[in-house]
Formats: structure tokens, sequence, C-alpha cells
């Protein structure tokens, strides 16, 4: 199983993000995937996640600025983030368990 995650950056407060989680090794429409995020000296944290029937659930800290989706035709899931924040500054990891991808890093600063 692959999970690679693209999309991060450093973004300024106010900005938005689209990561994005290519999937391969499993069938991915039946899998419910997930993004969790970590951040220095703060515990590992669940964002959103998605299941195979499209229902969605999100962290307090990130509902109605962020939205995840899935295409299984690309077996690929998406976290899209807006207005994000300092607060969100950490490694998001695309997951659908017990697999883990390598990370990728977002940066919010001006």
């Amino acid at each position: 199983v692959q999970l690679v995650e693209s999309g991060g950056g450093l973004v300024q407060p106010g900005g938005s993000l689209r990561l994005s989680c290519a999937a391969s090794g499993i069938i991915f429409n039946l899998v419910t995937m997930g993004w969790y995020r970590q951040s220095p000296g703060k515990q590992r944290e669940l964002v959103a996640a998605i299941s195979s029937d499209g229902s969605t659930n999100y962290a307090d800290s990130v509902k109605g600025r962020f939205t995840i989706s899935r295409d299984n035709a690309k077996n690929t899931v998406y976290l899209q983030m807006n207005s994000l924040t300092p607060g969100d500054t950490a490694t998001y990891y695309c997951v659908t368990n017990p697999y883990w991808g390598q990370g990728t890093q977002v940066t919010v600063s001006s």
C-alpha cells in the first residue's frame, strides 16, 4: 500500500491550500480515508475523514474551513483548506488504517 501526499507548502494567514493523496495497493472505493496532522509538542489530531459512502466528519477546529473529498476513479482523496491560521501549521498525513503516508508540511505564516 502506498499513500503519497502532495500540495503542502507555505501560505499566509487567510489563504488556502489543497492537499492530495494518491493511493495504490488498496481497493480504494471500499475504504475510509482520513487526514491527520501533527505539530511539534502537540498530539496527533484527526482532521477529517471520509467513508466509502461519502459521509464525512471533521475536527471541531476545522469545521466550516476544511473540506474532505474523494475521487474513486483516481484513487485520490483531497483536503481543501480555507481560511488558514497559524494554528493549522503541522505535518499532514493521509491515512487508511493501518497505513500512513509520509506526510506533507503545511506552514501558515506571514
